[in-house]
């Protein structure tokens, strides 16, 4: 009797012991994911003060406008792959709304679009993607 009480208590506390370590487990993949979104909302916030300096000059080098819109897209590409946040996804989709409309601004002749939209998506992506 005393064997078999040992054994259900060995059971229950493995038990006990893995329903812990997934429950760990999940709750630093959410935490990482935050954070691997913080990360690319930060670089994504180096690319919005790479882009304004390039429009500033790009009477001087016009192709680094693009690889700053680049830079934006391929960072924005990161975290719509890695989250299933609505938040963030909609904030994704903001900013790739307004960097597609500076490009459209800049194809049209516009030497100097309005980075406004952009900026403002940028702050909502950080914001929503603050752990």
């Amino acid at each position: 009797m005393a064997a078999s009480r040992h054994r259900r208590t060995t059971i229950a506390v493995a038990a006990a012991t893995a329903a812990l370590a997934a429950g760990l487990v999940t709750g630093c993949s959410a935490v990482d994911k935050a954070l691997d979104c913080f990360q690319t909302a930060d670089s994504i916030a180096d690319s919005v003060t790479d882009l304004q300096q390039a429009v500033g000059q790009a009477a001087n080098d016009p192709t680094q406008t693009d690889a700053s819109l680049d830079s934006i897209e391929q960072n924005l590409k990161k975290i719509g792959d890695k989250t299933d946040n609505a938040d963030v996804n909609k904030a994704v989709d903001h900013l790739n709304k307004a960097v597609d409309n500076v490009r459209t601004a800049i194809k049209n002749g516009d030497d100097t679009p309005d980075l406004t939209p952009v900026t403002d998506a940028a702050g909502e992506l950080t914001k929503t993607c603050t752990p």
